[in-house]
C-alpha cells in the first residue's frame, strides 16, 4: 500500500547530540544549553505531615468480569476525570513479553554507536535517536536520549528504522505492538461506557488507528537538580501507555500544583489521558502535565507507547457528548494537521490544546 503523503513526515526536530554518549566522558559539571535553572526542583518542596497521594490502580481483570465491574468502572471514571492517569494491573500482557521487552530496549540503547547511527533521526523526520520538539539552536535541551517511531498500521513504518531493528529486538516489538493496540482498544471501550458515550464514536474514532512508540534513556547526571530528563508536557496523542523499563522512579505528575513521583508497580502499566482524548471527551477526561527527572547514581528507561485516531481521519468531540447543554469545547481539526502543528513547536506544558479551544465569545459574537 502506498503510503499516504501526509504520513510521510509528522514533522521534524533539529539533529542534537546523544546524551548518552555525553555522559560517558565522567562529567563534573553539565554542558550550557542542558542546564535547567527555571524548572521546578526534581524533588518536591512538598512539606506538610500529610504525605502525598498515589495516582489510582485500576484492576483491569475487575473490568471484564466479576462483581466488582459497576465499582471498578466508576474508580476508572474518577481516575480519568481527577487524575489523567493511573496504574492498570491484571492487564492480560503476560510477564514473559514484558520481560522481553525490557531486556531488548536495555540491550537496543547499549548498541555501539557506529550501530545506532543507521538509526539516528534524518534531517526533517522527527524518527529515530534524538530529541523530539527541537525547533531552534538556542533552545534548552533536556537530559536523555528517545528512540521514535510509528510501529502501527506496518504501511506507515519508516523502511530504515521497524523493519531493520536488530532480531529478537524486531520480532518482540511485532507482538507487544499488536498487544498493545488490543489492549488500548479495551481500555478506550471501557472509558466510552464509563462516560456513557457511543461506544462506536470512540470505536469509528481509533479502530485503525496509528500507533508509536518512544523509548526513552536518562543517563545519571552529575548535578541532577540543574537538568531535566523530560519536560514538562501534556501527551498530545489519544492513549499512553507506559512500561518502566527498570526499576529507577523518575516520573512525575503535576496534581495540586505539586509534582507527585509515580513509584510505578511490578507488571503494571502507568496509562494517561493524552489531549486528544480530552478533545474526544469535550473535555470530560483530562490530560495532565507531566515530566521525567533524572538523578546522580544510574540510567533510568522506559518506553512509552502512544494511540491516536487513524490519521486519514479528523478528530473533535464525540457527537454522542456534544448537547445543547455542554456545546463543543473544541474545534474539529484533521488528524494529520494536528500533528503537523504539534511537532512544529517546543513542548511547553498544555500550550498546544489551548490553539484547539473553541472561543465562546468569539462563537457568540
Amino acid at each position: 500500500m502506498e503510503e499516504p503523503k501526509e504520513a510521510a513526515s509528522l514533522g521534524s526536530s533539529l539533529l542534537v547530540p546523544s546524551v548518552q554518549e555525553l555522559a560517558k566522558d565522567s562529567l563534573t559539571t553539565v554542558p550550557p544549553r542542558y542546564l535547567r535553572p527555571e524548572q521546578d526542583p526534581p524533588f518536591s518542596s512538598h512539606t506538610s505531615t500529610t504525605p502525598l497521594p498515589h495516582i489510582p490502580v485500576i484492576d483491569f481483570h475487575c473490568l471484564l468480569s466479576g462483581d466488582g465491574v459497576e465499582s471498578e468502572l466508576e474508580k476508572l471514571h474518577h481516575a480519568c476525570k481527577e487524575w489523567g492517569f493511573f496504574q492498570l494491573k491484571n492487564h492480560g500482557v503476560s510477564s514473559s513479553l514484558m520481560e522481553k521487552v525490557k531486556a531488548e530496549i536495555q540491550e537496543f540503547f547499549n548498541l555501539p554507536m557506529e550501530e545506532k547511527r543507521k538509526f539516528w533521526q534524518q534531517p526533517g523526520q522527527i524518527e529515530g535517536f534524538g530529541q523530539a520538539f527541537v525547533v531552534s539552536e538556542e533552545q534548552k535541551l533536556d537530559w536523555g536520549d528517545l528512540f521514535f517511531m510509528v510501529t502501527l498500521p506496518p504501511h506507515l513504518r519508516k523502511p530504515h528504522l521497524f523493519p531493520k531493528l536488530p532480531l529478537p529486538f524486531r520480532d518482540t516489538l511485532e507482538v507487544y505492538a499488536v498487544e498493545l493496540k488490543n489492549l488500548a482498544m479495551a481500555i478506550l471501550g471501557f472509558m466510552a461506557k464509563a462516560l456513557k458515550m457511543e461506544a462506536k464514536d470512540m470505536k469509528a474514532l481509533f479502530e485503525e488507528g496509528f500507533q508509536a512508540m518512544r523509548m526513552n534513556y536518562y543517563p545519571p547526571c552529575p548535578q541532577p537538580d540543574q537538568v531535566i530528563g523530560l519536560t514538562p508536557h501534556s501527551d498530545s496523542v489519544g492513549l499512553t501507555i507506559l512500561l518502566q523499563v527498570n526499576e529507577m522512579e523518575g516520573l512525575q505528575v503535576r496534581k495540586n500544583g505539586i509534582w507527585i513521583p509515580i513509584k510505578a508497580l511490578p507488571d503494571a502499566f502507568v496509562v494517561n489521558i493524552g489531549d486528544v482524548l480530552e478533545i474526544v471527551t469535550n473535555g470530560n477526561y483530562r490530560s495532565i502535565e507531566h515530566r521525567a527527572v533524572v538523578n546522580s547514581v544510574k540510567e533510568r528507561l522506559s518506553i512509552a507507547t502512544f494511540y491516536n485516531p487513524k490519521i486519514e481521519g479528523d478528530v473533535g468531540p464525540a457527537p454522542s457528548l456534544v448537547t445543547p447543554h455542554s456545546p463543543a469545547l473544541f474545534k474539529n481539526v484533521s488528524v494529520a494537521d494536528y500533528l503537523k502543528g504539534l511537532f512544529s513547536r517546543e513542548l511547553h506544558g498544555k500550550s498546544y490544546l489551548d490553539v484547539l479551544k473553541i472561543d465562546s465569545e468569539a462563537e457568540s459574537n
